[in-house]
Formats: structure tokens, C-alpha cells, sequence
């Protein structure tokens, strides 16, 4: 790809950095060996568009039926909370608060709270983004996959579809205590049957099927509406396809300053992610009683987009740091020997962040490149009403 005349190419030109090797490396500093820093090669423009599994291709009727789902709390068990509760179109489709209040919870944003009568935990970690969640697992020049895309934090899901179906199994998220996990499915299902409404809507967008409202096709419609939900043409997207001037001088100064100080070994490709799980020693959330060791029990998470952040705090698996520059500085107490989680052992953290190079001085500048990854011209339409008459978003 582009990226702008030859005195910008030079301008991003990394120096060699003596570092440690790939993952949980345990080598020893006298062992490290020289390894050349990530280059602007090592990052990329996403796709204008997105890819489709095979056996969901998009259409409109999938899309409006997968929309009115989305923000239809009768997928809850309780019918009380919907996908938008926890993903907010005004939060970038991701919600403002450090772990999200699912069932049994009223209001909205930060006046969000559980009823006085709750025995429900909060969930377990911060909502991640849905926006260009169409395009997670991409890498550059690699065969792109939409099936076998890695989600949530702990990687416990592949592809759109088989995400979709997870939040509605979860106690806290959207199950509650009425129903048992492997039976809430039935139930919802049973529900949206005897609307006529959804009925028509699922005829639509599945013709031919003699039984069109099923676990599969209620899976395939959200995610068919997951993937218009997009923002692929940042400053940073249109710099990458040849806009030199999309970028300000200070701006690729902090894209520099993003690659030496070593963001990019794991905030890599696209969506600035190498999707795998890393032991970075984030403080829990305060918002549980259990510590969260993740799904292999080592700490281990996977790493977040970097898109779009300007509208997704706070940050990182817990919620625990609210702006960019906390999360930077985090990373700066890492390489200087620190691990604020009590919980992870020396041994246990990723090399990758315990070399990296952050100081004081990058900071603002990387924060500044960071920007450049913005943008808001994404799909924010709330429906009006949905199918079943509940309140729009849940209560």
C-alpha cells in the first residue's frame, strides 16, 4: 500500500532495538538478541468492505431483522436488557462504564444501576466494541476468514455468529435466574415464535425454510447486522491509501513513536490487534470479588483494537484505566519492572510488554497518532419500537 511521498516513508524508518523474543520468553537480558522494530508495513488500512461467511451472505431483510434483535430485550430471560444495553450506538457501540450492569439493572450509561432486590453479579468484564468487529482476525496478505474470527476477551468464540448467542447464555449478561443455560435458548426462541411479527421478519430474510425462527438463524441475523456496523476510513486508513497529507507532522511523528517504543508487536495488521492472549499484569475491576485469571487461568487476554478508542473508554479487560494516558503509563510502570495485579508472578508476564520502550515523552505523542484512528461516520440508528413492544434497549 501508499502511504505518502518518500520524505514520509523516511520519516517512519525504524531503528534496530535490542528486545526480547515472541510471547512468555523467558530469556535472560544478557541472551536478547537484536530484532528490528514493527514498521508501518506491519500496520494496514481496513477494507471499505466486509466479507461474509459462505452460509450467511448478507441481505437487507437479514439486516433489519438482525437490528430489531439487537435491540430487543425480549432475548433477555428476565426481558429487561438487550445486546444495546451493554452496546450503545452514542458509546461506539460499547458502553461508558468499567464493567456493565446486565439483568436486573435500570437506566442508562452512567446512571445505570441494579434494582434494589439484585443477586446478580456485574458482568464479568469490560464491554468490548462491536463496531468492526466484521473485520477481527484480519492480518495483511493473509486469506481472511469472517467464520473463524476470534472474539470476546478469552477467545472463547469464533465468528460473528457463534458470538451473538453467547451474552444470552450468560447469567449475568442477559440469562438472569430464571432459566438454566442450556434451556434459555428454547425459551427465547419460543418467545419471538408467537410474535407475528418477527414471524413475517424471519420468513423474509430466511425464504424457503420451513421453520425459519431457529437458534441458527437468530444468530445469523444479528450477525449480519454486526457487520454493517463499520468505520473503515479513518485519517489513518486514507494516509495508508496514499493521502499524505491525511496525517499531520506531529500525527506521524506519534506513529512513529507507536512502532519504536514496540505498540506494534502485539497492536498489529488493520485492526491493530494480533488477536492473542497476553499476561500483562491489569489490575481487577473492584466491581467483583473474584479475581478474573482469565480463561486459562494465567492472566492472559486478548488484545483490543485500537479503532476508534475515542469513544470506547475505559480500557483494557477490567475497565480500569480511564484515558489513554493512564493506559500508557501502565505500560511505562510494566517495562520498569512493575506488576500492578497481585495475583500474576513475575514469570508470568509477557516479555513483549515487559521490553517494551514507553517513557514520558511518548506519551502525548502516541496518544496523538492514536486519534488519527477515529471515526465517527458509523451507523447509529435506534429503532423506533421493536417487534415484541418492550422499551427499545431494555428498561
Amino acid at each position: 500500500m501508499s502511504v505518502g511521498n518518500r520524505g514520509d516513508v523516511s520519516l517512519l524508518v525504524c531503528i534496530a532495538l535490542l528486545c526480547a523474543g515472541c510471547g512468555n520468553d523467558r530469556t535472560s537480558s544478557n541472551e536478547k538478541q537484536a530484532r528490528t522494530t514493527e514498521t508501518i508495513a506491519d500496520l494496514g488500512a481496513l477494507p471499505l468492505y466486509v466479507t461474509d461467511p459462505a452460509d450467511n451472505p448478507s441481505s437487507p431483510e437479514k439486516v433489519n431483522l438482525g437490528r430489531l434483535l439487537f435491540f430487543d430485550p425480549v432475548l433477555s430471560g428476565n426481558k429487561d436488557v438487550s445486546c444495546a444495553t451493554c452496546h450503545q450506538p452514542e458509546f461506539n457501540y460499547a458502553e461508558f462504564l468499567e464493567t456493565s450492569i446486565g439483568v436486573n439493572g435500570v437506566g442508562s450509561g452512567s446512571k445505570r444501576r441494579f434494582i434494589e432486590t439484585n443477586d446478580l453479579p456485574f458482568v464479568k468484564r469490560n464491554s468490548q466494541s462491536i463496531l468492526n468487529t466484521a473485520f477481527n482476525g484480519i492480518k495483511n496478505g493473509e486469506l481472511y476468514e469472517p467464520e473463524k474470527a476470534p472474539m470476546f476477551w478469552d477467545l472463547r468464540a469464533k465468528g460473528l455468529e457463534m458470538q451473538a448467542l453467547e451474552p444470552i447464555r450468560t447469567l449475568e449478561e442477559m440469562r438472569g435466574n430464571s432459566f438454566h443455560e442450556d434451556k434459555v435458548l428454547d425459551e427465547i426462541i419460543e418467545r419471538i415464535r408467537k410474535i407475528p411479527a418477527y414471524s413475517v421478519l424471519f420468513s423474509e430474510a430466511f425464504s424457503g425454510e420451513q421453520e425459519p425462527v431457529n437458534q441458527l438463524n437468530l444468530s445469523r441475523a444479528i450477525a449480519s447486522y454486526e457487520r454493517t456496523l463499520i468505520a473503515p476510513n479513518t485519517r489513518f486508513d486514507q494516509y495508508m491509501r496514499g493521502d499524505s497529507n491525511a496525517l499531520s507532522t506531529s500525527e506521524k511523528d506519534g506513529l512513529n513513536a507507536f512502532l519504536v517504543t514496540g505498540c506494534a508487536k502485539c497492536h498489529s495488521g488493520p485492526m491493530f490487534s494480533d488477536y492473542k492472549l497476553h499476561t500483562l499484569g491489569v489490575p481487577d475491576t473492584d466491581n467483583r470479588k473474584e479475581s478474573d485469571a482469565g480463561i486459562n487461568n494465567d492472566y492472559a487476554f486478548r488484545t483490543p483494537s485500537l479503532r476508534n478508542l475515542r469513544y470506547t473508554g475505559p480500557y483494557m479487560h477490567s475497565g480500569k484505566f480511564a484515558t489513554l494516558e493512564q493506559v500508557l503509563m501502565f505500560y511505562e510502570d510494566v517495562a520498569g519492572g512493575k506488576i500492578l495485579n497481585s495475583n500474576v508472578k513475575k514469570e508470568q508476564m509477557d516479555s513483549l510488554a515487559t521490553h517494551m520502550d514507553v517513557n514520558f515523552k511518548d506519551i502525548s505523542r502516541i496518544v496523538e497518532f492514536l486519534n488519527t484512528l477515529n471515526d465517527d461516520s458509523f451507523d447509529k440508528t435506534v429503532p423506533a419500537s421493536v417487534p415484541s413492544g418492550l422499551p427499545v434497549k431494555g428498561l
